[in-house]
């Protein structure tokens, strides 16, 4: 065989296993998942939300509530930080199935859950199986007033 032969059979190969793993990578229950904000979950409809669902927030400021007996901890989650001069245009409550929190996780903290949601309405609830707590960053903007000085 050639060594162009060679070269073609080498990269015909290649780009049949990046299309496979593309492929495979993009199909729903792939291991490759994007969260979304809570606005964007909130304004799907039920259909469009699916069973195994990654959503990004914050957590409420005095919403952290742990029943140890019950092996659960209850928090609420907004869109806006709460240190944010916005008001929180909606949150979700959230029942996390364990104790053991990231170390990072406190009012305020930057999350993303993954789990369910259960009920509908005012009465929904998202069942986390998986919590996900962001490291603040050091080396945010500084405000408009404070760059002014």
């Amino acid at each position: 065989m050639s060594k162009g032969a060679q070269i073609a059979v080498g990269a015909t190969a290649v780009a049949v296993l990046l299309a496979w793993y593309g492929a495979t990578n993009l199909e729903p229950g792939s291991t490759y998942q994007y969260y979304q904000t809570l606005d964007e979950f909130l304004a799907a409809g039920p259909g469009e939300r699916g069973d195994s669902l990654r959503v990004h927030g914050y957590v409420a400021d005095g919403s952290i509530e742990r029943d140890v007996g019950g092996k659960q901890v209850f928090f609420a989650v907004q869109n806006d930080p709460p240190h944010a001069a916005v008001a929180p245009s909606g949150s979700l409550r959230v029942v996390y199935l364990g104790l053991e929190t990231p170390d990072l996780f406190a009012d305020g903290a930057e999350v993303v859950i993954e789990g369910r949601l259960d009920g509908e309405g005012d009465r929904a609830v998202f069942i986390a199986h998986n919590v996900l707590a962001k490291c603040p960053s050091k080396f945010e903007a500084q405000a408009p007033e404070a760059a002014e000085l």
